[in-house]
């Protein structure tokens, strides 16, 4: 009988030596968890899109972008609908436009970041769950 005791206790120790780094996994995940949904959370507006500055000639045969000088200007470049879109951005709108679209991208970085600890969770959540489950 003692030889039975024992061998539950050891049982129960391996098991608890192995729920405590799950854990800890868990909580570092769930901290990773509320760093993503802070971006998530916050109340800044987002555009979506990229901001850059093109280079392109306009057409007209006379213009001096026919001999290399490029006309410049800033864009905000978007897909919609499976579609690229462009439109061109006034200067005075530039700073702004181009805060909102950083601000766009960071949110769905956090979103993807969100699905992917989503699933590390659930796997840790099963681990756990199969290491305290006893026979009923």
């Amino acid at each position: 009988m003692l030889h039975v005791i024992l061998y539950i206790y050891m049982q129960d120790t391996k098991r608890q030596e192995r729920l405590s780094p799950l854990r800890g996994a868990l909580l570092a995940l769930l901290e990773r968890l509320r760093e993503a949904l802070e971006v998530a959370l916050a109340r800044t507006p987002l555009v979506k899109g990229t901001v850059y500055e093109i280079a392109r000639r306009c057409g007209t045969p006379n213009c001096s972008c026919t001999r290399g000088q490029l006309h410049r200007n800033m864009v905000l470049t978007w897909s919609e609908q499976g579609r690229h879109r462009m439109r061109s951005i006034p200067p005075a709108q530039l700073a702004d436009l181009r805060k909102k679209s950083e601000e766009y991208l960071r949110f769905r970085r956090a979103r993807a970041e969100v699905a992917v600890l989503h699933k590390k969770i659930l796997k840790v959540l099963d681990q756990i769950q199969e290491l305290r489950r006893e026979e009923p």
